[in-house]
């Protein structure tokens, strides 16, 4: 089997070390696999199936010689090197927003729309978590009848703001339980016991940025240029695994049987739906795996032509690492 170079960029970080643990884990063809980081994280030493790899600092001359570069860092610092990885030949796979509304850049879910992936020039985008989660759950459904609209309310996990949302959570919880006060710095306020109806910054009508991405970026996804999103979303106090819940108007009615059908066979879908028994997707047997359960399934009493559903994933793996793998999965198959 043939094998490729491949870098991470911003490997020190929640996503880029995930990356590193599902490269490993799907047996990815790597021949050398290359951390890149800022200069003061440069020398830095990770384990990759057994071997110690040494993080470089992120420039043109350690990017080249790479197949496929991850991008695992913030908009900046993948504007900032975008440039520098198609000068080197490198593809790069990014998991920032920098460049998901661009129209020559690929945005690619791959159970949903992977052949995308041959229509890069260079560089190919990961979808927002939230995002990927939600049109893995509704895809086979958009399949059956075009899906014109969308109402849909998000449970964000703490660990969707890195690696640092969860120990504030946990030193919230230490410290109240001690009759002690916590000043927040990763969230605008306490998070435990709570939840906080935003996450990131007013962007049109009231609406932030991370409630907008869910319909731009589905519209690009779906193939569905006129579809309509109404977003709210909100962190809570869970550690990991985001939850979605979902309304859909159809252009035709279709029933809570054709949609249990379509998502039971739907690629990275598990049909976890029966109330009676109370068997529902939660966060907790989501989180460390790279399935979206969808479940409570069932009409919209508003809307013949509707359905609503509840849907989890891990927003760090599918939403995020596990996701621009499988891209680079298909990517390497269609070269």
């Amino acid at each position: 089997m043939k094998k490729y170079n491949v870098g991470i960029l911003g490997a020190t970080g929640a996503v880029g070390q995930e990356m590193m643990k599902i490269f490993a884990e799907r047996d990815f063809p790597v021949g050398e696999l290359r951390l890149l980081a800022s200069k003061n994280s440069a020398g830095r030493v990770y384990k990759f199936k057994g071997e110690d790899v040494v993080v470089k600092e992120a420039c043109l001359e350690n990017f080249m010689g790479l197949d496929i570069i991850m991008g695992a860092a913030e908009n900046d610092i993948a504007e900032k090197f975008v440039e520098d990885i198609k000068k080197s030949g490198a593809v790069f796979i990014d998991n920032s927003s920098a460049f998901r509304l661009f129209p020559e850049v690929p945005l690619v879910v791959p159970e949903i729309n992977g052949e995308d992936v041959k229509l890069h020039k260079g560089v190919i985008a990961n979808p927002n978590c939230t995002t990927v989660i939600s049109c893995t759950a509704v895809n086979a459904l958009n399949a059956i009848s075009p899906i014109q609209s969308m109402i849909v309310s998000s449970y964000q996990a703490v660990s969707g703001a890195g690696a640092n949302g969860p120990k504030e959570l946990f030193a919230e919880v230490e410290a109240l339980q001690k009759g002690e006060s916590f000043e927040p710095k990763v969230f605008q306020y306490q998070i435990a016991y709570n939840v906080i109806p935003q996450i990131g910054g007013e962007q049109c009508f009231g609406y932030t940025s991370e409630e907008m991405k869910l319909q731009n970026e589905g519209r690009r996804i779906m193939h569905l240029p006129e579809l309509k999103v109404s977003c709210t979303c909100v962190r809570v106090p869970v550690v990991r695994s985001h939850s979605v819940s979902i309304c859909l108007k159809f252009k035709d009615k279709v029933s809570v049987e054709q949609a249990k059908e379509a998502i039971a066979k739907a690629p990275g879908c598990l049909l976890v739906d029966d109330l009676e028994n109370k068997r529902y997707p939660m966060p907790l047997e989501t989180s460390d795996q790279d399935i979206v359960f969808v479940g409570r399934i069932r009409e919209d009493l508003t809307d013949e032509n509707g359905l609503c559903l509840w849907c989890c994933g891990d927003q760090v793996r599918k939403g995020a690492a596990t996701n621009a793998i499988q891209i680079a999965e298909k990517l390497i198959e269609l070269m």
